[in-house]
Order: structure tokens, then sequence, then C-alpha cells
């Protein structure tokens, strides 16, 4: 067994996710279980047929035993398919419910860890280890057991005919399970070799599908073929190595079934020929002989799909020990209104980079119903301040406060993540749909949320004519990304999301850079109406968009190179926001 993966590993996973389907599973087990006592009774009829023929029994009893035979054989098929059909609901059942607990894992995990995992690494995590546990849950384990089960059924039989038949035949297939488990030792590393360069390649060309307007438009293509090559010939050479072991694994059943074959032909026709065994009795010991063959080809495969499903689940149980460093506070009473911001000498360096801090001692103060203006070059940290309001991350060290107009200030930590991402609203000019309703794509699927509410938020914004034209309504089903909106449309959207949500925090991430001008309309007026009674962090590009803001902010290698209200900021001649008015704001995007 691979040192990695316990026994405990294996059923702690098996008593998850198949202790809901205990009925299930028992009857799975039983009519397994009975047609393996079929499978072994059908060749006594024959004995018993055979030894008839030999001692001349009447022929009605012959025709019974025939009669009894066939019924035998077709209930075991029967049986047969029907712990096939069981077997695949219980496969579906417990890798959907294993598929759904890692997805939720995954989306609990903070920004760190998807910054260090590709999402298409992450679906192969999540979708393409589970494929390979469809078959560990129904029918591998079942099967292994019960064929190991019909290998000793087989073995005691023929100690019961002979004892010497049954030491040579057990000899020989003991000598074939020590080699399988030494053959298995081997291979296992190698097939989570080739899962992990299978979640390379694919998190490889999700990337590049996702950008193949840009690799086509900048005449890329060849280039990220080129890229792609390296990795299809990781994964080849992983695969071969590890068929390489697979090719002995594959064999070995011809070479114990070759020696267990000889035994059973040299000593059963030895001890026929002295007449300890009879005729019946030696078809039943070549009969079982050969019965051997099939539970060792199919011990083969089963073994080789255990080792496949043991390196997915070593790699399922690494993705489920991953813990994320964001953790819910205990909960605080946070105050209806506009929530203030309070900076309390905060520094904050990103885990992967501890080298780098990315904020410096920030030390500021914003008041409830107070709207920031906050501008800075590229990688000046204005990003990362934001993450930070909504736990994406934490803060290195000092904290960060929200206040409200009477109610307590609280640390951030202290509030719930749920709290935070009710009370802190965010529009960027990247905006997601999700393949689902207009309905849920506007209300995040919150079913509190009456039609009445989003039909006035959305004719509050300017979506009311657009949803109107839609043939469902809010039933309408949309496409993810932005497929089938105007990227005007998509923004609008965004802004109803937070209109919605209500928050008493929201941060504008240049959310009008994006719109034309009929669109932008309806946008200012929306933009008046939501930094009404809250207070708001404009992350601004443009000039125009950070005149509503009463105090400006700005950073400079994460730290604040200037800060105060903007009117008085406007009118100094040596402040840096006085400079920027006069040659405008371009390069301050990030």
């Amino acid at each position: 067994m691979d040192r990695r993966t316990t026994w405990r590993q294996y059923t702690d996973l098996l008593d998850q996710y198949l202790r809901p389907q205990g009925r299930r599973m028992a009857l799975l087990l039983s009519f397994f279980l009975i047609e393996l006592m079929l499978r072994l009774a059908n060749p006594q009829l024959v004995r018993h047929f055979l030894d008839s023929v030999a001692t001349q029994e009447p022929l009605r009893q012959l025709l019974l035993v025939a009669g009894l035979f066939t019924l035998v054989a077709i209930a075991a098929e029967g049986l047969r398919l029907a712990v096939t059909y069981v077997a695949e609901q219980v496969a579906w059942t417990a890798t959907n419910a294993l598929r759904a607990d890692l997805a939720d894992h995954v989306l609990r995990l903070d920004l760190g860890f998807h910054k260090r995992h590709t999402p298409g690494e992450l679906i192969e995590r999540v979708d393409g280890d589970v494929n390979q546990l469809a078959n560990f849950f129904s029918q591998l384990l079942v099967e292994l057991g019960g064929n190991s089960l019909l290998v000793i059924g087989v073995l005691l039989l023929l100690w019961r005919e002979h004892w010497l038949v049954g030491l040579s035949i057990t000899a020989v297939s003991f000598l074939g399970v020590l080699v399988l488990n030494w053959l298995r030792r081997l291979t296992v590393p190698r097939w989570q070799a080739v899962r992990q360069t299978d979640a390379q390649l694919f998190g490889y060309l999700e990337e590049r599908l996702t950008g193949s307007e840009d690799l086509r438009s900048s005449g890329a293509t060849d280039y990220a073929l080129y890229r792609l090559y390296p990795l299809l010939g990781e994964r080849l050479r992983r695969t071969m190595h590890a068929m390489r072991v697979n090719i002995f694994v594959m064999s070995l059943p011809n070479f114990i079934f070759g020696l267990a074959y000889i035994a059973g032909h040299v000593l059963g026709y030895r001890y026929f020929l002295d007449g300890t065994l009879s005729i019946g009795s030696v078809y039943v010991v070549f009969y079982y002989v050969d019965v051997i063959r099939s539970p060792l080809w199919a011990l083969t495969r089963q073994i080789e799909d255990l080792q496949r499903a043991t390196a997915s689940i070593n790699r399922i149980n690494d993705l489920r020990a991953e813990r994320p460093s964001i953790h819910n506070g205990p909960g605080v009473t946070v105050p209806n209104g506009p929530l203030g911001v309070h900076f309390d000498a905060v520094s904050f360096h990103y885990d992967d980079e501890p080298e780098t801090a990315v904020l410096h001692n920030l030390d500021f103060r914003l008041e409830p119903g107070r709207v920031l203006g906050l501008l800075g070059r590229t990688g000046s940290g204005k990003s990362t301040l934001t993450r930070l309001l909504f736990r994406f991350y934490d803060p290195t060290s000092g904290a960060i406060r929200l206040l409200g107009h009477n109610g307590p200030t609280f640390d951030l930590r202290q509030a719930t993540l749920s709290q935070v991402r009710r009370h802190v609203g965010l529009v960027t000019q990247d905006v997601q749909l999700f393949r689902a309703s207009v309905r849920h794509n506007l209300t995040l699927f919150d079913d509190t949320i009456p039609d009445a509410q989003v039909w006035a938020v959305a004719e509050q914004v300017g979506l009311a004519d657009w949803l109107a034209a839609l043939a469902n309504g809010l039933d309408t089903k949309l496409e993810t990304g932005t497929a089938g909106l105007s990227a005007g449309q998509a923004q609008l959207l965004a802004f109803a999301r937070v209109f919605l949500a209500n928050p008493g925090l929201v941060i504008l991430d240049e959310a009008s850079s994006r719109l034309d001008p009929a669109t932008e309309l309806w946008i200012e007026r929306a933009i008046d109406d939501l930094l009404t009674d809250r207070t708001a962090i404009i992350v601004a590009h443009r000039l125009a968009t950070i005149q509503r803001a009463d105090e400006i902010m700005i950073l400079e290698n994460g730290r604040i190179a200037e800060h105060g209200p903007r009117s008085h900021l406007a009118q100094d001649t040596n402040s840096r926001f006085y400079h920027l008015l006069q040659v405008g704001l371009e390069g301050m995007s990030e």
C-alpha cells in the first residue's frame, strides 16, 4: 500500500459517502454474495451430472440436474445485471456528493490558494480525480472482495477434493497475490504523477482557451502551442513510466494461470488413474482451476483501478487538507446605515512573497457617510487595500475597523465572513455572470428578495427596458461570462446587485469606465443614489469620477503619499492632487 494512503483513509472516505446509502449497499452486497454462491454451486451440478452418467443414473434425474444447472446460470446472470445497476447508482450518488463537497471546500478557500492554482487545475482535481473513484465507490471494493472470496471458495473446494491439489493451487495463487501487492507499491506513485500532470495540462489549456481572442489577435497562437508541447511530452513520459510496470501487472495472471493449470492437469490426471477422483471430480478440478482465471484477471484490473483510485484519493486528501487562512469571527452586531473605515497601522504582504510588503503602515480614518477617492499608479496597492476590506486577505499587522454613526466600532476579523460580504459591496469593471436566470444573477441566488424589489432596482439603474424585452423576463437564462449582454448592460447589472444587497460600505473600481455615453447617464444617476447615506471608496482613473469624493487619498508604493479633503487639496498648489488635476490621471490605473 502507498505509504501516504492508510486503510483508515480508505475507510473514512467509504464511511462518509457510502453510509448514507446503507440500504443500497446492503442490497448490492446481498446480490453479489448470492451470485458468488451460484457461481461456485454450478460446477457441483456438472460434477453430479457427469458422475450420474458414469453410474448410468435414470435419464429423468440427468434432465433434472441439467434443468437446475440452467436455472442457476440464468439466475446468476440476472443477479449480475442487478449488481451492475445498483453499483452504478451507488457510484453516481457517492461521487456527486464528493464533487459537491470538494467544490464547496475549494470555494471557501481564500484567494491565496486560488492564486497558486489555476481554474483548469482545480476542475481536474474536483472532477477528474473524483471520476477515478466512481468504480472505487461502487463495484471496486465489492468485486475486489468478492473475487477474493471466489478465489478462496475455489481453493477450499479444491482442498475438499484433494489436499495436494488444494495445496499446489493455493501456493501458486498466494505467490500471485504477493507479486501483485509488490507491483502495486511501484505503480501508485507513478499514476499519481500522471494525475498531477493532467491537472497542469488542463490548467494550461483552460487559461489559453479563455484568452483565445487575445492569442489570435496578437499572433501568439504558435507560441501557445509551443508551450503546450512540453506539457504533452511530460504527460506521455509519465504515462509510459506507469505503463512499464503495468505490463507486468497485466501479464501476471497468464503466468499464474499457466502454473495453476499445469498443477491441476498433472494432479487431476494422476488421482483419476488411481481411482482417488471420479470423472466428475476431475472435471470440477479443471473447471475450478479455469474459474480462477476470471477472478485473477478481474483482480488485476481492479488492482490497477485501485492504484489509480489511490493516486486520486491522495490528491483529494491533499485538497481536503488545505485550510483557509481567513476564519470566521465570532460575529458582531453591525450597525445599520453607512459604515466608516479605520485602517490602524495596517501592513500586508502575500504569503508567497513575504519579503515584499504591498502595504506599509497605512493609518487613516474614513467617517461614515463620506466618499474617499483612491488614486495611485499601477502597483501602488489600491486593489490590495480593497481586498482587505472584503477579508479576501487579513492584514499582516495592524487592524481594520468598521464603525457606524451610533453603533460600536469593531475589528473586521470579529465579524463573520457572511456579515462582511453582506455589509460591504463591490462594483468593478469585470462582471461575472452565472449560467442561471436573470433573477438569480441579480440577487446572487438570494431567494428572500422579492421580484417587486428586483424590478424597482432595474428601473432605477436603467435595466427595466432590457428586462421587459426578454422572452421570459426574470426567468430568462443567461450564460457564463457576459455572452448576450453588452458591456453597458453587464455593468448595469453589477450596479443592480449592489443596490439589492444594500451594503453600508461600497467600493467602486472605476465602474463606469466601460460604458457608452447614453448608458453612463443612467449610471451617473444610479451612483448618486448609491452614494446617498452610504460610505464609499472610489478607485478612480478619471477626473470626472472623483468629483463626488469628499476626500482624496494617493497611494505610492504601498504608503499614503497624500490624504485630505478634496476641496482643500484641489486648491493647494503644493499638493500631488493639484498637480494631477493639471496633467490628468493618465497612468494611474492598476
